[in-house]
């Protein structure tokens, strides 16, 4: 059943986010105000791998969850920009590596009952190494995992990040063995 909207307003508005209430018919419940996040930019990653070192990712903290966790390169898509594009610069930016020719891997809505944000995860075959990484706030260090180290990290939560467990998943799908 497809729920009608019959407008929003904003509650909250920054470069960041936005939270509107939504005004809402919800089919054998009648309308309701439902509160949605609104995203003003796409993210984009990328699983850079290569067959003799397995994928390339950060170590790093986030301070909203206070974790550690392993994660693929990965950002916001600029003005302007494509995802293909933003996902490339994000794994240079990040990690001092620039990736092979990226490939479409999946686009997904992470929550898309409360918001309208959009990933966008690729995969790149190598890299090239061009220097440290030019923004080092990023993470605290940068390492090739081996594929079996990679499914190992999975399965205890060091690799715990939403768009970067979907990209590795996805990828892993491809790769099973």
């Amino acid at each position: 059943m497809r729920w009608t909207t019959y407008g929003e307003r904003t509650i909250y508005d920054s470069p960041w986010m936005r939270l509107a209430l939504v005004d809402v018919e919800v089919p054998g419940h009648g309308r309701i105000d439902h509160h949605v996040l609104r995203m003003p930019a796409h993210a984009a990653g990328t699983v850079v791998r290569d067959p003799a070192r397995g994928l390339l990712l950060l170590w790093r903290h986030r301070f909203i969850t206070d974790t550690w966790g392993w994660e693929i390169p990965a950002g916001r898509v600029d003005p302007g920009e494509t995802p293909q594009e933003a996902a490339a610069r994000e794994a240079l930016e990040e990690t001092g590596w620039r990736p092979g020719p990226l490939r479409h891997l999946l686009t997904y809505h992470p929550a898309n009952g409360t918001s309208d944000q959009t990933f966008h995860v690729y995969v790149a075959d190598g890299a090239e190494h061009v220097g440290p990484p030019s923004d080092p706030s990023e993470s605290e260090r940068v390492e090739w995992v081996p594929l079996d180290e990679v499914r190992h990290l999975v399965e205890s939560g060091a690799l715990a990040d939403g768009l970067s467990l979907t990209g590795v998943l996805r990828y892993l799908l491809d790769h099973p063995a």
